[in-house]
This record gives C-alpha cells, sequence and structure tokens, in this order.
C-alpha cells in the first residue's frame, strides 16, 4: 500500500481542488447569510446544522466512545477552532471584499507557526524566521494600501481586517491546542463535537441577536450550504487528504482557496481584483511557504519520487 507521500497525485487531486472550492465558497456563502441574519446568528447557524449534518456519520462510524471520553477538549476546541473565528470572518465579509478575507485567512499557518514556536517550543530556524517576516509584511502591505488597493467597502474596513487577522490567530491557536490535548483521537469525532461545542458557544448568541424580520429564501439556502458543504464535506474531505496526500500536501490547500474566493467573489458579487491584491497574495503565500517548511518539506518528497 501506498504511503501518503508516494501516492500518485491523481488519487487525491480531484478531493484537493474540491476543498479549495467549496472552502473559497464560504467567505461568500458568509455574506449572504450575514446581510440577512447578522453575523453571530449566521456563524450559530452554521455551526449547528454542521453539528447534526456530521454527528450521525460520527456515530455510524463508532467513534463516540472516544468522543466521550474526552468531551472537554474536544468542545472546548470548537469554540477556538470555529464559534469565535466564524463569527469574526462573518462580521468581516460585511466590510471588507471577501476575496480580501479569503486571502488574510491565508496566514493562518504564519499564526500557527508562531504560536507552536511559543506554545509548544516548536523551532523554528532562520529561514522559517525570513518567511514569517515576510508573510506578515505582506499583510501591511495588504492594508497599507487602503482603500483603493485592496477593495475596502466601508468605515470599518481597517477593523475588519483586524477582525480576519484574529481569526486567522484563533486558528493558530486551536492547531497548537490539537496537538496538546486531541492527538491520536478520530478526527471525525473531533470535528462532530468542535462543532456541538461551537454551537453550544453561540446558541445564546444567535438567540439573542435573531432578526426580527425572517430572513429570506436566499439566506436561508447560503446558511445550509455553508453549513453542509463548506463546513461538513469540507472537514470529511480534509481527513481524507491528510490520510491520502500527507499533511503537507493538506495544508497546502490554503493557498488555493483565496482563488477560488476572488473568482466567487468577482463573478457573484462584482468585486474587483487589483494587482496590489495579487502582489500582496503572492508575498503572504511565499512568507507562508517558508515559515511553514513546506519548500524544505516537498523538496525531499519530489527528489524520492525521482529516484522511485
Amino acid at each position: 500500500m501506498n504511503s501518503p507521500a508516494t501516492r500518485p497525485v491523481s488519487t487525491w487531486i480531484g478531493e484537493f481542488i474540491l476543498l479549495a472550492a467549496l472552502w473559497g465558497a464560504s467567505f461568500l456563502f458568509m455574506r449572504l447569510g450575514a446581510s440577512d441574519f447578522g453575523p453571530l446568528p449566521t456563524a450559530g447557524l452554521r455551526v449547528a446544522l454542521a453539528t447534526v449534518f456530521l454527528w450521525p456519520i460520527m456515530l455510524r462510524q463508532g467513534h463516540w466512545p472516544a468522543l466521550r471520553a474526552h468531551w472537554r477538549p474536544i468542545l472546548f476546541a470548537g469554540v477556538i477552532n470555529s464559534a469565535i473565528p466564524f463569527s469574526l470572518f462573518s462580521w468581516a465579509v460585511l466590510h471588507i471584499a471577501t476575496g480580501l478575507t479569503s486571502i488574510l485567512n491565508a496566514t493562518v499557518p504564519l499564526f500557527g507557526a508562531l504560536i507552536a514556536w511559543v506554545w509548544l517550543g516548536d523551532r523554528i530556524n532562520r529561514l522559517r524566521w525570513v518567511g514569517l517576516a515576510l508573510g506578515f509584511v505582506g499583510v501591511a502591505l495588504l492594508a497599507w494600501r487602503a482603500p483603493a488597493g485592496t477593495g475596502f467597502k466601508t468605515d470599518h474596513a481597517h477593523w475588519a481586517i483586524a477582525a480576519c487577522l484574529l481569526a486567522s490567530a484563533f486558528y493558530g491557536v486551536s492547531a497548537s491546542f490539537a496537538r496538546r490535548h486531541l492527538t491520536g483521537l478520530p478526527p471525525l469525532a473531533t470535528a462532530a463535537g468542535s462543532q456541538l461545542g461551537a454551537a453550544l458557544g453561540l446558541a445564546l448568541p444567535t438567540l439573542w441577536l435573531w432578526p426580527a424580520q425572517m430572513p429570506g429564501v436566499r439566506a436561508w439556502a447560503a446558511i445550509l450550504a455553508i453549513a453542509v458543504l463548506c463546513t461538513g464535506i469540507a472537514y470529511i474531505l480534509y481527513f481524507r487528504l491528510i490520510e491520502h496526500a500527507g499533511p503537507s500536501r493538506a495544508l497546502a490547500v490554503t493557498f488555493i482557496t483565496p482563488v477560488f474566493a476572488v473568482l466567487y467573489g468577482t463573478l457573484f458579487l462584482g468585486e474587483s481584483i487589483t494587482p496590489w491584491m495579487v502582489g500582496c497574495a503572492l508575498v503572504i503565500v511565499c512568507g507562508t511557504l517558508l515559515s511553514t517548511g513546506l519548500i524544505r518539506t516537498l523538496r525531499p518528497a519530489r527528489a524520492a519520487s525521482e529516484q522511485a
């Protein structure tokens, strides 16, 4: 049986592209949902419906004992990995272009590497430090050219950028938390349990801020799509990708997601793509590749495949 590093690309590239397309669409659906529901109800409904979708699958796979034994850290992981970031992004897409939010979301590996260094003592060599600096320079340049250079929409644009970066930082925190407390648990149990934790955390804000006027069919369809497609099915695809392609290649989906998000924003929301956005995105991606060690990881894998 082939290991993830040596499996032919043809066996997983379809799922890789599909996952990037689904996660890219999440920014579009967040905008459509939050416009009628508001940010917190949008995030609350997303995780609640994702819980309903994932739990029967998790139970059928027989992962309930693992979830029951580790329910406290799993539920807490849902708060920091889903409830808070989803809420922040749902608010941000109301104030800046969805393509811009997706580019800022690509900084997650940067925050992940930095937080793992502080919390878990991960070693960061000189090349990775250069990558971290390069990635955050890209973010600074992206914000510096406001508003014309980044597709800003409202006076709250700078706060929206801060919200996206804070959400990305929470993703980084949750990654280190998972490494410390959830290693070895079935991924599907973690996914289903964490969505329940997020749903419980957002239950009261969702009810308190529920819109006075019932949203229309388009908003409900967007919520259903982001819950089932961009959260439930995307989680399953992501875990399959880790198994079939390996963690490093699975992480690379973060770099492709903005391509789809920008495309959807242009086609369905009339958002513009500026050369400055593209240039800053490339700087961020290059910095992320360096800071996560992916460039050094992919080089030996390529050499091994050529020798095989």
